[in-house]
């Protein structure tokens, strides 16, 4: 893990709200992405800037024990246009605490990273974390995504 500082950026795509009591959140989370894969949302997003997918967890009620918005998508050069059914939003950027999880994305390679992170006082601030789904994570038996978490 290292320190490092993310710059403002405009995301857009699907979203939905959850929690991670009573574990709604694997849910939740596992059907906004079939949906995302599934249904052509990725190809569906205007103005992107590439094809890096982005997790994004915001809009936090208080902390990871109560509810968050959950927003899978891409970054954007303007949210001049969002489709139906998506969303938009503009993030400031700031200060991250940077994870690298390397492994089976089929094996809760993130999840298991995400269990250890709530367990560390790490400072978090609870405005934007967000895992970032690149070119390094295409093969998902031998896959490699980045997890930032706003301190």
């Amino acid at each position: 893990m290292n320190n490092v500082q993310t710059e403002p950026c405009q995301v857009i795509g699907i979203a939905v709200r959850t929690t991670n009591e009573n574990n709604q959140a694997a849910t939740d989370i596992g059907a906004l992405w079939g949906k995302f894969m599934n249904e052509g949302i990725l190809e569906a997003i205007p103005n992107k800037m590439d094809t890096t997918v982005y997790s994004i967890y915001t809009d936090y009620e208080k902390d990871h024990t109560k509810p968050y918005t959950t927003l899978l998508g891409c970054r954007v050069n303007n949210l001049d246009h969002i489709p139906e059914g998506m969303v938009g939003y503009s993030f400031d950027g700031g200060n991250y605490v940077k994870f690298t999880v390397r492994g089976d994305l089929t094996k809760n390679l993130v999840i298991n990273q995400w269990l250890k992170i709530w367990e560390m006082d790490l400072g978090r601030i609870f405005t934007a974390d967000f895992e970032v789904y690149g070119e390094k994570a295409q093969n998902p038996s031998d896959a490699e995504v980045d997890i930032f978490i706003a301190v």
